[in-house]
């Protein structure tokens, strides 16, 4: 096996995959193999046609529980995550979102990607609606489970993965990779 290259899109391409031969039903690995390869910065925000996300899968120590945000803009519950805002590192990016949006400390991110989810952004103010190609990755948290609600949330809690997964009101990515995580034998 191959070990994944240092520089950052090479990385990415590799990590996609990856992910594409460990899941082969879901099809979203291609679309963003085909983002990463456009001309255009898709590691901006600015890139309206669509552009890279990065978001966690932010888990207890037990991994039984995962951080959820009730969305200020979106007024949904969903993992943490937000825009790359040029950082072409998915990975770092995730966890600088975990850190910014639960005010946790101690938190690591395992290696890899957990998942991928291209979806509309609807359109709000003067930005159209777009897509966002979300890159999803494990953040472990530290000892300390205390979060701070920011601005961009109106709400964090500590959900049950268990029963996420069986939710039909949870959000369908949600639900996915809740069994993905039971699938994998953690929490």
């Amino acid at each position: 096996m191959s070990s994944i290259p240092a520089e950052p899109d090479a990385a990415l391409r590799e990590a996609l995959r990856r992910y594409a031969e460990r899941w082969p039903e879901e099809r979203d690995a291609a679309l963003f193999l085909e983002l990463l390869d456009d001309p255009a910065d898709p590691f901006r925000r600015e890139r309206l046609a669509g552009h890279f996300t990065a978001s966690c899968w932010l888990v207890d120590r037990a991994g039984a529980r995962v951080l959820l945000t009730h969305h200020r803009k979106l007024g949904r519950w969903l993992q943490l995550g937000g825009h790359a805002d040029g950082d072409r590192d998915l990975a770092r990016v995730a966890l600088r979102e975990a850190e910014e949006e639960s005010g946790l400390g101690g938190l690591t991110v395992e290696p890899g990607l957990f998942d991928l989810d291209r979806h509309w952004i609807p359109a709000r103010g003067d930005v159209p609606g777009h897509w966002h190609y979300d890159a999803r990755f494990v953040v472990r948290a530290g000892t300390d489970e205390r979060y701070v609600v920011s601005e961009e949330s109106h709400d964090l809690a500590w959900r049950e993965i268990a029963g996420i997964a069986g939710d039909p009101q949870a959000d369908e990515s949600l639900r996915r990779m809740a069994r993905k995580w039971l699938a994998a034998g953690n929490g």
